[in-house]
């Protein structure tokens, strides 16, 4: 209790400060707040004052303090008359900052950029820059270019309209189109029965017609030529091409004679290289086969191309004579022996075989065989 009345008396006799000013009573209260930054810097200045006034107060009650009196001296300037001496600025300098007051600072892109929503909602005009003639175009329309042409002049402002225009037009066409079918189908009703077959007939025959062209020009150039041996449904057989000659009002005797006279197939050449016997074989399938002729053939000697030396030299070999040739081969032979040698594949193997493989040149060998570590 006794200390905390002391406590009590000691700051009763502390006065509070106004406003943080230094004062030259040591019982001063100075007032802040961290939390609004209120005083803080008078707290700051008062209490360097402070230390200042004791540090100066120590050196002044010093022993050395009367050796170094007599060594200060301070001026505090006077009037000397009555005249105003202005500081004297050049006129060149006033002149200066005159015009830099008066020019207008050019505005970057980062002062655009902060005027108009800041980074992320502002879009740098790059057209701006563009070294034009006039600079009205600068910001002119460009044109988009596909495949050469300018799409603006294939686009139409009235598309929507002219497509209404030309939806109700095609309704109208396939109106009068059912119109006309339906014309047709009543054409007949009143014909005799033989009349109406044949009508029948035509319309068909007109209808397989038109699917026939669509499935041509459909498949033109599209689809590879069907072979003969291919055609199952036989619809190209000269029994067809006969009725429809016929049904043209021509012959087709002498058509089809041609057609099947030229799809004889033909007989198997022999070949030069088959030998006595094959002549004899082919005799022997022959009915009026002449044995003197076979006797003949097996008493001829198998007759056998003469072989060319490989020291002659053909045209286009490029070699100027026989001997030139044959040294060209001697060096060949000699130049590949090496390799073969080597077991390279070719003059172009650079293979270079691992001569000590680590896993047979690495570790402690244990007993046993020496072929593995």
């Amino acid at each position: 209790m006794k200390l905390v009345r002391a406590m009590k008396d000691e700051a009763a006799k502390t006065m509070i400060g106004e406003g943080g000013e230094p004062s030259d009573d040591a019982n001063v209260l100075l007032t802040m707040s961290t939390l609004t930054g209120d005083g803080v810097i008078s707290v700051k200045n008062a209490a360097c004052e402070k230390l200042l006034n004791q540090r100066v107060d120590l050196k002044m009650n010093s022993k050395k303090i009367n050796d170094c009196l007599n060594r200060f001296h301070v001026a505090i300037p006077k009037p000397r008359d009555q005249k105003e001496r202005p500081p004297c600025i050049p006129q060149s300098v006033l002149e200066f900052k005159a015009s830099e007051a008066a020019e207008i600072k050019e505005k970057l892109e980062r002062d655009l950029e902060n005027e108009n929503g800041g980074a992320g909602v502002y879009t740098a005009n790059l057209k701006k820059h563009y070294i034009l003639e006039h600079d009205e175009w600068k910001h002119g329309i460009m044109p988009e270019i596909l495949d050469g042409h300018n799409v603006h002049d294939f686009v139409d402002a009235d598309i929507l309209q002219r497509l209404e225009e030309l939806e109700q037009e095609e309704g109208l066409q396939l109106e009068h189109e059912e119109i006309d079918e339906d014309s047709e189908m009543d054409v007949g009703k009143d014909w005799a029965p033989e009349e109406q077959e044949t009508l029948a007939e035509i319309r068909k025959q007109k209808i397989l017609l038109i699917e026939q062209h669509r499935m041509k020009n459909g498949t033109a150039g599209n689809n590879p030529i069907v072979p003969r041996k291919m055609d199952k449904d036989k619809e190209y057989s000269s029994e067809r091409m006969g009725r429809h000659l016929s049904t043209l009002g021509l012959d087709p005797s002498l058509a089809i004679k041609r057609a099947t006279s030229r799809s004889l197939s033909r007989g198997i050449k022999r070949d030069r290289s088959s030998g006595v016997d094959d002549d004899c074989d082919a005799m022997d399938i022959d009915k009026h086969a002449n044995k003197k002729l076979c006797l003949r053939a097996l008493s001829r000697p198998k007759s056998r191309s003469s072989s060319k030396p490989p020291g002659e030299v053909v045209p286009g070999e490029g070699f100027k004579n026989a001997i030139q040739k044959v040294k060209a081969l001697k060096l060949a032979r000699n130049s590949s022996k090496k390799r073969n040698k080597q077991s390279r594949v070719g003059e172009a193997d650079r293979v270079i075989a691992n001569l000590k493989p680590k896993h047979l040149f690495t570790g402690k060998r244990s007993n046993g065989k020496t072929n593995r570590r």
